[in-house]
Order: structure tokens, then sequence, then C-alpha cells
């Protein structure tokens, strides 16, 4: 367990963010290492964590840039990235931001429509540029994750679907700005079961194949990212295993001569070195219920009530016997929940609170709802 109590404390307000650096550059070593083994190129995807001191570390380990916005563009430059090294992806980007990516000749852009593709075509023609694409293909493979984070279905908006090929390809032909030089895939998000990237590598295959048909040979293949974490075991698997993980694709997808295989991960490589500080405000006992209540809420963390996603939660200052609360935040919604019937150590008005795995999609998905101040971020 972080020494929490004693080394970083040090009387800091809460609610804050504690970022563990050391565990950060690990798990970015342990990821490169098993990459490098094949050949694999990494771009770490922002929407996961775009914090700077985080951010530089990953770029400083040899990671390309996934992004999902104008904005993630703006901060990968920033942050010492490429431009060669910068993919976008996303639904609906707006002209704003693709032009802003192709002032900046960026290495990709994942495209998910038809229309996408006239637009960045169109857009190209304007500033006298040919825009790199690759298609984001729908493989119709399912994650076996929660609804919200499964983005592979014919059912989700992401990508373009296999019947729509044909069309696409006679499109691109039409569209002399645009220069095809890969094929996409991302299915979902905290996929723990590696058979899913079996399944994956075999459809990819199938549709590798189709456009060998049709003359189309891809110089990029993304298969996108979606790795899971402990996130009931933290301290027991602080660093996904990426031997299991990119083993899968080394032996399962068909890799063609000279095509370079791309990933991009994103929670794998910050969830676990994020935990989320907070002080117990108050205890309010009832004949069904005990309720630790946090200045934590929310607005720090919104994955147990978007997504009703467990995070392991620890009483730091406490060794009484346990009791059963349910662990809630301060802000006027009923959903301003963590975790119901959690068994702690007896909590009382100040403990300090860790929840942990909150690297990934916690800080980054903060807002000021209730008028909330933002926490602040702490790095050792």
């Amino acid at each position: 367990m972080l020494n929490l109590t004693q080394q970083n404390w040090n009387g800091q307000n809460t609610p804050f963010y504690f970022y563990d650096l050391n565990l950060l550059q690990q798990t970015l070593q342990a990821a490169r290492t098993e990459a490098n083994r094949y050949g694999y190129h990494v771009h770490y995807a922002l929407k996961a964590n775009s914090n700077e001191p985080i951010l530089k570390l990953i770029q400083q380990a040899g990671f390309g840039a996934d992004c999902v916005s104008g904005n993630e563009i703006k901060q990968a430059l920033a942050t010492g990235f490429r431009a060669d090294q910068i993919v976008f992806a996303g639904v609906g980007k707006s002209d704003a931001e693709i032009n802003f990516a192709l002032e900046h000749d960026i290495f990709c852009f994942n495209c998910e429509s038809m229309q996408e593709l006239e637009i960045i075509s169109e857009l190209a023609q304007q500033q006298n540029k040919i825009a790199r694409i690759a298609l984001r293909i729908n493989p119709n493979v399912n994650a076996n994750t929660h609804k919200y984070i499964t983005t592979g279905l014919e059912e989700n908006k992401f990508g373009i679907n296999t019947w729509e090929l044909a069309d696409v390809l006679a499109l691109l032909r039409r569209l002399p700005n645009l220069e095809l030089i890969g094929i996409h895939f991302h299915i979902g998000s905290q996929i723990t079961d590696l058979v899913v990237f079996e399944k994956l590598s075999l459809r990819v295959n199938e549709i590798q194949q189709w456009f060998r048909e049709q003359a189309f040979n891809l110089k990029h293949l993304n298969v996108g990212g979606g790795l899971g974490v402990d996130y009931h075991a933290p301290e027991e698997n602080p660093i996904p295993d990426f031997a299991a993980y990119f083993a899968i694709f080394n032996e399962h997808l068909a890799v063609q001569p000279g095509q370079v295989v791309h990933f991009e991960l994103g929670r794998a490589l910050v969830a676990q070195c994020g935990t989320l500080l907070s002080k117990v405000l108050y205890i309010k006992k009832g004949q069904k219920k005990n309720f630790a209540i946090l200045d934590a809420g929310m607005t720090e963390l919104i994955r147990p009530m978007l997504y009703q996603a467990y995070h392991k939660i620890d009483n730091l200052t406490s060794n009484l016997p346990e009791q059963v609360y349910d662990v809630v935040g301060p802000i006027c919604e009923s959903s301003d929940c963590f975790a119901q019937n959690v068994a702690l150590p007896e909590t009382k008005r100040h403990d300090l609170i860790a929840i942990r795995t909150a690297g990934a999609y916690a800080e980054v998905m903060a807002s000021n709802y209730n008028l909330r101040e933002k926490a602040p971020a702490i790095y050792k």
C-alpha cells in the first residue's frame, strides 16, 4: 500500500489526485519492452489522462500520441510529441480540428464515415495538401465489456461497416487529396479476456485479405487498444500483462511483409499510477445503511456513476474492526456514490480514504458541477 499517510500526505487539502511517477515509468518500460519484441508501435491515448507531467514521461519513453480532439493534438505537440507520431481519431472531427491537424501535417487521420472522407479531402485540397488516412472499420467483434465502452459492434456509432467498404474504395478513387495508408480497429475498453483480441486478429485478417483482393496493399495496421487493468487488486497487479497481450497479436495477426502494426493504449499505461485521495466529512448511521460521506464525489471520479465501475477503496488512517458502509460523495445527486456495502475499518470524520486505480478517466473527466473547485494533482 502506498505510504500516503506519512510520506505524501503532508497536510495537503483534499480531495486531490496522487500520481506515482515511478510506477508509471515501470509500466511504460514494461509495455515498451514487450512491444519492441515484435516491432510494434504504441500510441498513447490522451483521453485517458492528458496531464503534462504524465505526457512528458510517455513521450520520453518513445510512444506516439492517439488524439480524439484538436485540443488533444495541441497538448501532444506542446509536450514534445512530433507531428509524425500523432494519430487523430474520433467520430466527430470538426472542420477547425481537421484544419489544425492538416496545418501541422500529423501522421494520420483515422476516418469513420464516407462523409468524413469527403470533408477531409475538401479541406486538404484548400490547403493544397494530401491527407494520410486510415479507415476505422467496425469488425462487429464483441469486446465483452460494459455496453458504454463497447465500440466494435454495428449498433455502436463508431467506424465504417464492412458492407460499406466497396463504396468507400470507390469514393477514395475520386478523392485525390487523400492517401489511404492503413486500416484501424478499436472494439472497446477495459478488456480482460484476451481471447477477444484473438477474435479481433482473425477478423482483421479476413478484412485485410479483402483489401488485397481489391489491389490495396496497406502499409499500416492499427488494432487499437482496450487492454484492461486489475481494479480489484491494484497492489497485487500494478502492471498489466503486456507480454501476454502483445503475444496474442503476434500469434494470430497475419502481418504482411513491411507492414507496421500500431496500438493505442491508454488506461493500461496510466490507470494504476493514480489514486484519488479524499477525507471523510461525516458518518451517517442508519438502521439499514451506514454512509461514509467524502469530500470527493462524482465531480472528481465519475466512472462509478457513469459505468457502474468498481474502484478499490481503502481507509488509510483506521485500524479498527471493520464495518460496512456506502461510500458516497457530497454532490446533490443520488447517483453520487463510489460503492455500496464496502467493508472498511471503522471509519470516522477526517479519516483519509484512497480510491485506487484513478490514473485513467478520473481527473480528465472531472467537472465543476455544483461549482466545485478542481482538485489538484500531486506527483511523487
